[in-house]
């Protein structure tokens, strides 16, 4: 059976970031889980992290990322760029099977096993099943509503959620303050 993915989105807007991502955990055609927690604080809650994909492989990634993080004083762009060259580069790590995203008050990327560390133009940035349909919707109420990144998550997860079958209503959200 394959395990699909689910919607993770981070905004940063009007001074603030948020991080969510929806709790489906799905196998084959069957909803397993409403609630799983895929986004998580990190070093002392200065990085917000999220992951799309196998489950174990986001937690083992999760850990690899904050010792990175630990290595490079915390300094995000450096600990992407180099989990991102352990992720490609080693035997074991290279099987892993999912996306990231991370952000703290001034950046954020999303990192992938094929060595990719991209930096959204706009602060927005969204991966999963339902990344394109929570992207368009964040993107879209940034420019045409006042509302803080917070709200715009938690608006476009929702309607990622109507559109997505692999991602459901049950979000968590995560925040912190930005320089913008």
């Amino acid at each position: 059976m394959q395990i699909r993915s689910t919607t993770i989105l981070g905004v940063r807007a009007r001074g603030r970031v948020a991080l969510g991502g929806d709790g489906q955990v799905t196998v084959g055609t069957t909803v397993m889980k409403a609630g799983a927690r895929k986004v998580r604080a990190l070093r002392e809650k200065s990085v917000l992290a999220g992951f799309a994909g196998s489950a174990a492989d986001g937690f083992t990634l999760f850990e690899r990322f904050e010792k990175k993080l630990d290595e490079h004083a915390g300094r995000l762009a450096r600990a992407a760029v180099e989990l991102a060259k352990d992720w490609r580069s080693d035997r074991i790590l290279r099987r892993l099977d999912a996306l990231l995203v991370v952000m703290d008050a001034d950046n954020g990327f999303v990192i992938s096993g094929n060595g990719d560390v991209i930096e959204p133009d706009d602060g927005i940035m969204a991966v999963g099943s339902g990344g394109a349909y929570a992207l368009a919707a964040a993107r879209a109420l940034v420019q045409h509503t006042q509302l803080d990144a917070e709200a715009i998550v938690r608006q476009a997860l929702d309607i990622s959620a109507g559109i997505c079958i692999y991602t459901n209503r049950e979000t968590t959200i995560l925040t912190l303050d930005g320089d913008a």
